[in-house]
């Protein structure tokens, strides 16, 4: 590694005898200099807790309270890494993350330790904020100063569990050196200044709030301020209390913030910016045009693989070009070549779809680092196996997203889904994403998530699933003019089946519960109606036809695949 790279450490150094505000948090602000004496104090207690020869991870167990962005800033300094443990986990799958990741301290609270009941850990010293005897801990430290001397930019620093659909989760692997070069550029592309506030509230054991909003917060000197948990009627209260002028998103938290009563003065408000990924283009304009902030998708991963940045002249629907250091295509993972530019109605409806859609593949120097004791997850990851003669190893670092991409002639990308969101109907490949931002417009709609189902015979099902709006009822006859009405829904994405719940199930990160509503499919508690083979009107499904759709299923030897 580049000696001459920036730390996170250095950047938590730098906040000393900064008196400035730098934390808010319900109401009570903290000085940079306090976090900063907090965090030294941390990491001289977790260089006495940590047992001699065992690896530097912490785990942190906790809602988003001052303490977790004090023992990021701690691990930073003693040069240890931070393992975000996620509290939506359960029994032995939580206890697993913890021991994969070989945390041998674990940083929690009271309203979490239930969840750590009968779990096996050990090794694991459990403090608990907040505590009597946590306090003690931390008091004969209180004078440390911070030294970021014994960390440099290849040192582990986090540890992020990646939210993979299927199998235990990954753990990659983010060191000092990355996350500060990331917050630095992130300072340079929005223009943060040391007088703006990050409003965090994202989880923060996921890269999104770390990566994207507490990093660039921390390299500008700019203020941070912390929701203990995603809140759509706390959100504009908090934006307004602390001054927030900058947010990340994830999933369809906008989606949330905009099903909420609208009100003459919600553009009242310091916000300037939000940042994240699937707000959706409609989605996007409604909240520019209510609260008066422009949202600014872009594209990552916690694994650092590929970076997309928008840049001047970035069509409508379009997340922007590669960054810089990225040599990005969009490749047909059948054949691995190139997949054709996009081709676009007047309209700006995609024509080519099956073809221009393909897997976004870095092939420049990626600065993926791996994941944490997971060899074969990183073998995927860099997948070689090159067809072409004369471009031997051409392949073997390229670094594959895992993520549905289509790129117009002028070379900006399209985002179009997840790769285990592809949908293929009638033979013809469909990306769920694209779907989805159609059935977004339906003025009753909240949420949508558009989703892949067996069929009978061969291939998918186009299923959706809507959350109304509050005191909105499905009306299939309506719904149904409203796919007709639509000029880019084409003739084999219109759902077969729509499934209406009140709440849109979600995943601690706010990102829709795609697996748990595919292993349901039409078999689910909640009503669902369907578009019987050569019937235009959709119609309720009772059990009775559910049996006959079943026996279809069993008919063609495919019944196994609705438990998928």
């Amino acid at each position: 590694m580049d000696s001459s790279r920036r730390t996170v450490g250095e950047l938590v150094r730098e906040r000393w005898g900064d008196h400035r505000p730098g934390l808010w948090f319900e109401g009570r602000v903290i000085s940079h200099h306090q976090v900063a004496a907090g965090a030294a104090a941390r990491a001289a207690l977790l260089a006495e807790l940590l047992p001699s020869g065992a690896e530097p991870h912490v785990g942190v167990l906790l809602d988003n309270t001052p303490e977790y962005p004090l023992w990021l800033s701690a691990a930073a300094l003693a040069g240890a890494a931070v393992a975000g443990i996620n509290p939506t986990r359960r029994g032995p799958e939580l206890a697993r993350d913890i021991r994969h990741t070989e945390c041998r301290v674990l940083i929690t609270e009271r309203a979490h330790l239930p969840l750590l009941d009968g779990l096996e850990l050990p090794g694991v010293r459990v403090l608990v904020t907040g505590t009597d005897a946590y306090a003690d801990l931390l008091k004969p430290y209180e004078g440390a100063k911070p030294d970021a001397g014994g960390a440099g930019p290849g040192s582990r620093f986090l540890l992020l569990f990646t939210s993979g659909s299927t199998g235990a989760p990954k753990a990659a692997i983010c060191t000092q050196g990355r996350i500060a070069a990331a917050g630095l550029s992130l300072v340079d592309h929005f223009g943060v200044r040391s007088d703006d506030t990050h409003y965090i509230c994202m989880p923060m054991f996921h890269g999104n709030a770390v990566i994207a909003d507490w990093a660039p917060a921390l390299a500008a000197g700019a203020r941070i301020a912390l929701r203990r948990r995603f809140s759509a009627s706390g959100f504009l209260p908090d934006v307004r209390a602390c001054g927030a002028t900058y947010f990340t998103y994830v999933g369809r938290a906008v989606q949330y913030l905009l099903a909420t009563p609208a009100r003459p003065d919600d553009r009242d408000n310091p916000l300037r910016t939000g940042f994240g990924t699937e707000a959706g283009a409609v989605d996007a304009a409604a909240f520019e045009k209510r609260f008066g902030a422009r949202l600014i998708e872009g594209y990552g991963s916690s694994e650092g693989g590929a970076a997309i940045q928008r840049t001047p002249g970035t069509p409508a629907g379009a997340i922007g070009r590669a960054a810089p250091s990225d040599d990005l295509a969009v490749i047909d993972p059948a054949t691995r070549r190139e997949c054709p530019p996009a081709v676009f109605a007047e309209d700006g409806r995609l024509l080519n779809g099956a073809d221009a859609i393909g897997e976004l593949v870095n092939r420049g120097a990626s600065p993926f680092e791996g994941y944490w004791r997971n060899p074969d997850a990183d073998a995927a990851r860099r997948r070689g196996e090159s067809p072409r003669q004369g471009d031997a190893g051409a392949e073997e670092d390229w670094y594959w997203t895992g993520d549905l991409f289509y790129r117009d002639a002028d070379g900006f990308l399209y985002f179009a889904g997840r790769t285990d969101d592809r949908l293929r109907v009638d033979s013809e490949n469909l990306a769920a994403a694209m779907i989805e931002n159609i059935l977004a417009r339906y003025e009753d709609a909240a949420a949508v998530a558009v989703y892949a189902v067996p069929d009978p015979v061969a291939g998918d099902q186009v299923m959706a699933t809507l959350a109304l709006k509050e005191g909105a009822r499905f009306d299939p006859l309506s719904f149904a003019e409203f796919l007709r009405a639509q000029p880019d829904l084409g003739t084999k994405m219109a759902p077969r089946f729509v499934r209406i719940v009140e709440r849109m199930p979600v995943t601690a990160t706010n990102k829709i519960h795609r697996v748990g509503l595919r292993r349901e499919g039409f078999r689910c508690p909640d009503p669902v109606w369907w578009r019987p083979p050569g019937e235009p009107a959709y119609r309720t499904l009772p059990a009775a036809d559910v049996d006959g759709l079943v026996a279809q299923y069993r008919a063609h030897g495919r019944e196994e695949l609705l438990a998928r």
